[in-house]
């Protein structure tokens, strides 16, 4: 009989800042830059005598990252070596943080978190070149925040979560882009598995991840590989160590034994002064001039306008179509937000994705389409066809188009009775299958109406005549 199995699964995830040059120098933080090599000085290439300046803006912006998650701010920090050779660390140590982290403690998306600190990104190897590597340093000493969770999430689904979480709250406070598949967001999981609940197993790490989806996979993976070994009587063959992730396998390998933290013979660095954050920073200004964060965006939204779930988090992740949508329903009652998000989230949102000239309407037309729907003057399906128009011209009025067009709503009997006979005129057998019973067939026929009438008939009114007329 199989045993009950506790997964444990902490994240180091590094996000690079986008500050608009590097930690310790002057060179240009530029993560789109094609060219190799340009973006490199004396400094960030170790050149004898060299001495690094910390970047200051780069500090705040992991303290901002701090006060939205709720984190103690260190006021005593500094920065340490952590000694490694790599051909893709010009120093042969990396200038990064152990001891005295500038944040501690704090929780997002229900996980608490150990810390995030602030170090320097590594150069990028390049191992496409045929027999050799060539190492590009544009990325060597880019401002790279880690954040370290509490070894306490026990899923998969759990940990890509909270992963995309994290992304959404670097943009909204802008601090990162953290695009995963430019490698400016990396999540590197650690994994073990346990037979004893509160017990911790052997733990591994998997990196080479750059997409939530890869996450979650790549954790999967590694739960089911851990869980078989131990059914299988080889649980000892689980040892520490750095796995990597083949995307086209969908499975993790071993890359090398995992190191511990006195490998790297940290100590503070020499170079670079003591800090206290408290004094150098107003860190009381910093927290209240904070944007408004993912979670209380969340709230708001459901307590103000009552709008579905799934359009709040469009909202939250796209500020740019947050700022439009409440400026649309700024002033306007909880019916008409609910209404307008319907058609922004999924209308409008649709048009513009298929078609690459069409752009959000101005605000006036937008609002005043809205209201005609709300009055009932357009159906839902003129409202469409007006949407078709205003999105690629915003001098139209959505009054005018549905004028000229014929699709304001005809409520009128005298009006909708001659067409309704013509449609059951044309479709016996249709009429006939509804007289027979067939509810469905009284659809068709009131799609039928909506198409001679250009989605202008009124849906209630046109049931009811048809109902009527087909006694």
């Amino acid at each position: 009989m199989s045993k009950t199995y506790y997964p444990v699964i902490g994240l180091e995830i590094h996000a690079e800042l986008n500050t608009v040059s590097k930690m310790f120098c002057s060179c240009k933080n530029d993560p789109d830059e094609e060219r190799q090599n340009v973006n490199i000085c004396p400094i960030c290439m170790a050149h004898p005598g060299t001495l690094p300046v910390a970047n200051k803006k780069a500090i705040e912006s992991v303290i901002k990252v701090g006060l939205a998650v709720g984190a103690d701010i260190a006021d005593f920090t500094e920065f340490d070596r952590k000694n490694y050779f790599y051909p893709d660390i010009p120093k042969g140590y990396q200038i990064s943080q152990y001891k005295y982290p500038i944040v501690s403690g704090g929780t997002l998306n229900g996980f608490g978190i150990t810390r995030v600190h602030l170090e320097e990104d590594t150069g990028l190897s390049k191992h496409d070149r045929g027999n050799f590597t060539l190492v590009d340093y544009n990325r060597a000493g880019v401002p790279l925040m880690e954040l370290v969770t509490e070894p306490v999430i026990h899923s998969a689904k759990d940990a890509a979560d909270f992963a995309k979480e994290l992304q959404l709250l670097l943009r909204t406070l802008g601090v990162s882009e953290a695009n995963l598949e430019k490698g400016e967001m990396r999540v590197e999981p650690n994994i073990s598995v346990s037979d004893t609940e509160g017990v911790f197993g052997t733990k591994v790490e998997v990196k080479n991840l750059n997409s939530f989806r890869s996450v979650e996979k790549a954790i999967e993976y590694e739960l089911a590989r851990m869980i078989a070994l131990h059914e299988a009587g080889r649980g000892d063959e689980i040892v520490q160590e750095t796995r990597g992730w083949d995307e086209a396998k969908q499975t993790t390998f071993s890359q090398r034994s995992k190191e511990n933290a006195h490998d790297y013979r940290y100590f503070p660095d020499p170079d670079l002064p003591k800090m206290k954050l408290h004094s150098a920073f107003a860190i009381d200004e910093m927290k209240s001039a904070l944007s408004e964060l993912p979670w209380n965006k969340r709230t708001r939204y459901a307590t103000a306008f009552g709008i579905k779930e799934q359009d709040t988090e469009l909202y939250v992740s796209d500020p740019a179509l947050a700022a439009y949508f409440e400026s649309v329903v700024e002033g306007k009652d909880a019916a008409f937000a609910q209404l307008a998000s319907n058609y922004l989230s999924s209308d409008v949102i649709g048009i513009m994705k298929k078609d690459a000239d069409a752009a959000l309407p101005k605000k006036d037309q937008f609002i005043e389409l809205i209201a005609m729907v709300s009055n009932g003057e357009v159906t839902s399906r003129g409202a469409k066809d007006i949407l078709a128009v205003i999105l690629k011209d915003q001098a139209a009025s959505p009054k005018q188009i549905a004028e000229k067009e014929g699709l304001l709503q005809q409520n009128s009997e005298d009006s909708l009775k001659p067409i309704i006979e013509q449609v059951i005129a044309e479709n016996e057998k249709t009429a006939a299958d509804y007289k027979a019973g067939k509810e469905v067939a009284l659809q068709a026929l009131l799609g039928m109406v909506m198409k001679a009438t250009k989605g202008s008939a009124n849906p209630a009114m046109t049931t009811n005549l048809l109902k009527a007329l087909l006694k």
